[in-house]
């Protein structure tokens, strides 16, 4: 019989009569596979996650733990979801599949971790804009934040990026490793506790896979390689999937994502940005938009060079991707609800013989 707690699993008060408690492994397509007290089991959503789930936030995904019905002889039936303590969101505008509105913008990728490993690659595609945004998405997970610098190998000195990095974003712990020959994988150690579970973020190419080998002690995911001229990847990981390492601490791999579309991101912001807005309550005006208004504390900071012009354009960057996706998923929801009331009118009018009521 497995220990679910192994996995990371906190007993609640009571579980209803014929329901069996588990951890979602993987999830491939619309089959889950989860772990439970009696082993591996695949499993579906109940019907009613479909029709009354107002988000795909609703929806359960990899790390996320369950109640189902259990089936030996099919698939067992997902019933509940049980309440998270973090979870990664991005925003997802592609509309998914019959059964999902094209309202729902928030996509979640992963849940009930403890530490989010960021990771950008030592190479021509060194990034640490695109770096700083999924830090902010990092922050609003609940999730403690760690930079992962792979194929450190690549570069004969890797002290001057490593600084970059850490200049950027002074209270993140940044590691640079390389996966082959395991420079740097000791650092780590920290974060690989028994029951702790990390989620793995980057684009194609950075090294997940290779990394996630190295720290399994075996090869579990095929390495593809990069397109040398631009250090772009092809994705290895196709589907996200739970791992146990040999440490006792699991791993929860996403497939890379080019794009980061940042969602309901204010709190991630304020704190990934939190001197540039401590600047804010010091303007003369309130209602300060920090452009030529007399008394500006972050102008004065542009000119003195306390601010950085660079990290200023970042935190605006954020904020107007922020601002987009919210208006943005307000004007859907309204819509969609309009086109459902109309829809029932329509359903009424018909059932009156075309009549109003």
């Amino acid at each position: 019989m497995i220990n679910l707690k192994t996995y990371g699993y906190t007993e609640i008060e009571e579980i209803p009569s014929g329901l069996l408690p588990g951890r979602i492994t993987e999830l491939r397509r619309e089959r889950f596979t989860v772990i439970t007290e009696r082993g591996e089991l695949t499993a579906v959503l109940k019907g009613t996650f479909y029709h009354s789930a107002e988000s795909r936030e609703d929806f359960p995904c990899v790390g996320d733990f369950v109640l189902l019905h259990p089936n030996r002889s099919g698939d067992s039936l997902i019933v509940t979801l049980l309440p998270r303590r973090s979870k990664f969101s991005r925003a997802n505008y592609s509309g998914h599949a019959a059964g999902y509105t094209k309202t729902i913008l928030e996509q979640v990728v992963a849940a009930n971790f403890d530490y989010v490993f960021i990771l950008s690659s030592l190479n021509w595609d060194f990034n640490v804009t695109r770096m700083m945004r999924y830090l902010t998405q990092a922050r609003q997970s609940g999730g403690q934040p760690v930079v992962i610098l792979t194929k450190a190998d690549l570069t004969e000195d890797y002290s001057l990026p490593l600084a970059e990095v850490r200049l950027s974003m002074p209270d993140v712990p940044v590691h640079a490793v390389c996966s082959h020959n395991g420079l740097g994988l000791h650092e780590l150690d920290a974060y690989l506790k028994p029951g702790s579970t990390i989620v793995f973020l980057g684009m194609s190419g950075v090294g997940k896979s290779s990394l996630l080998n190295a720290l399994m002690e075996q090869d579990v995911m095929k390495v593809s390689s990069i397109r040398e001229e631009d250090s772009r990847g092809r994705h290895t990981t196709t589907h996200r999937q739970l791992f146990m390492l040999p440490s006792g601490a699991m791993v929860i791999d996403t497939p890379g994502m080019r794009e980061l579309g940042l969602f309901d991101a204010d709190e991630g912001i304020s704190a990934g940005f939190a001197d540039v807005e401590d600047l804010f309550t010091r303007c003369r005006f309130s209602d300060c938009r920090h452009e030529s208004e007399p008394g500006c504390v972050v102008l004065a900071a542009l000119a003195d060079g306390s601010l950085t012009h660079e990290r200023w354009e970042r935190y605006k960057a954020q904020q107007q991707e922020n601002r987009f996706v919210q208006n943005r998923t307000h004007y859907l929801r309204h819509k969609d609800a309009q086109n459902q009331s109309a829809a029932m009118q329509r359903k009424q009018m018909k059932k009156n013989g075309g009549r109003k009521k």
